[in-house]
């Protein structure tokens, strides 16, 4: 289970006008500006739900996830996953988690697939069995065998995706973070990947939360959804809660935003 609780994340800007004058200026004397990413956030998360946590551009989404991931430590709140503090048990709880950044690579660019798929398998320590069971089933479901022996930098941004869901997969994590994990992706692409998450969520009961902004990947795979703005949770429910009369989700989202003056 996942519980957060009055989270608080605050990030210190600097700032200063352009030009050389300005410049010379902030050298003396620094200003700066506070940005709230993350106000008083608490959510919890059942294991085996497939939770869309969504908003507008520097609402909080990937703070949140970084979190949850044990890369950022809040300056207040608690966040339980599964019994554990994620920033101060980091090397137990990054075994039980798999995280997709959509723009972000852990795949090494320069060497084959395969090679980044086994220096994963030395870091996570997976047993050899299980490591060439999980090898096997991903790369039937995601169809990978023609890609194992190519340059990460060879693929396309459709193929190196389906790269980095396996390799988030690879040691059989309870819960998985994907954020923006089919940007780019043409249509066919996008549909392989949305079938592969809701197969890994029934078969294996895997929690997964899912930020994105495209929302027929939220309608197609989630039945709840998390929605935050300026750093608060301004909702948590379903989509039919902000669809009302509109004939498209996104036209509804867009007015749920400009309600709430976001």
């Amino acid at each position: 289970m996942i519980k957060v609780e009055h989270v608080r994340k605050t990030y210190k800007v600097s700032k200063r006008n352009a030009g050389f004058a300005s410049a010379c200026k902030a050298l003396l004397r620094r200003e700066y500006e506070y940005i709230h990413a993350l106000d008083d956030v608490s959510f919890t998360i059942s294991d085996g739900e497939m939770v869309g946590y969504i908003g507008p551009n520097g609402a909080g989404k990937s703070s949140t996830i970084k979190i949850l991931s044990g890369i950022l430590t809040p300056e207040e709140g608690t966040c339980q996953i599964d019994g554990l503090t994620p920033w101060k048990n980091r090397i137990q709880h990054v075994k039980n988690i798999g995280v997709v950044f959509g723009q972000r690579t852990q795949l090494w660019w320069d060497v084959p697939v395969m090679d980044s798929f086994e220096l994963l398998k030395e870091i996570y320590r997976i047993n050899p069995h299980t490591y060439l069971h999980n090898l096997e089933l991903l790369t039937d479901m995601l169809n990978l065998s023609e890609l194992l022996r190519t340059p990460v930098r060879q693929l396309s941004l459709g193929q190196r995706m389906r790269c980095e869901i396996a390799a988030s997969l690879l040691h059989n994590p309870k819960i998985l973070f994907l954020d923006e994990p089919t940007i780019g992706l043409d249509a066919v692409s996008k549909l392989a990947v949305r079938d592969f998450i809701l197969q890994l969520n029934k078969e294996k009961h895997t929690t997964v939360i899912l930020t994105t902004h495209d929302m027929q990947d939220i309608e197609a795979l989630t039945s709840r959804i998390i929605l935050i703005g300026k750093g608060q949770i301004l909702l948590d429910g379903t989509i039919e809660d902000i669809r009302m009369d509109y004939d498209s989700t996104e036209e509804a989202l867009a007015a749920f935003y400009r309600s709430h003056q976001i």
